[in-house]
Parts: C-alpha cells; sequence; structure tokens
C-alpha cells in the first residue's frame, strides 16, 4: 500500500513539480470531490472511473463479543465505480 508521502513524491516526479505544488494539486482534487458527493452528485474521470455515495439505511447488528443486539444509525457511504478501461488495465488476459 502506497502512503500518502509516496503518492505525492510520484506525482510530483511523474509531473515534474515540486512535492508542495502535488500536494496542493491532490488535496485540491480530494476536496472536490468530498464536496461534489456530499452534495450528491458524482464525479467522473474518463478512463479512470466514477465517485458517488450511496445511502445505508438503519438497521439492527449484533454485537460479535456478546450477541447483543446493536442499533446502528443510517449513514451515507463512498462509492468508487471503475472505468472499462481501467478494468482492462487491471485484467489485461480478460475479454
Amino acid at each position: 500500500m502506497a502512503t500518502k508521502a509516496e503518492m505525492i513524491a510520484s506525482v510530483a516526479d511523474a509531473a515534474g513539480v515540486s512535492k508542495a505544488d502535488a500536494e496542493r494539486t491532490l488535496g485540491a482534487f480530494f476536496d472536490y470531490v468530498v464536496a461534489e458527493t456530499k452534495k450528491g452528485d458524482k464525479v467522473a474521470w474518463a478512463g479512470f472511473g466514477t465517485f458517488s455515495t450511496t445511502k445505508r439505511s438503519a438497521r439492527t447488528g449484533r454485537n460479535p463479543q456478546t450477541g447483543a443486539p446493536v442499533k446502528i444509525a443510517a449513514s451515507t457511504a463512498m462509492k468508487f465505480s471503475a472505468s472499462s478501461t481501467l478494468k482492462a488495465a487491471l485484467n489485461p488476459g480478460k475479454k
């Protein structure tokens, strides 16, 4: 797994910019994705995928140690759907 520092260094090197510029750019991208998906919009990057949110309804779960029922509140979760281009790049032998 790549760390944040490793990602910033790799992006900076590939783009030929400073690490500080790469960090600001990546930060701005992630801030944009969060802001748009928080509004309920999708953020799509052609050839990569789509970020969106999904609603999880409230439900009853179980405490694994005691078996007692536990109420789990409704929540919103981030979802990523990979594009067919990305899937093909990750699975080159598949059709």
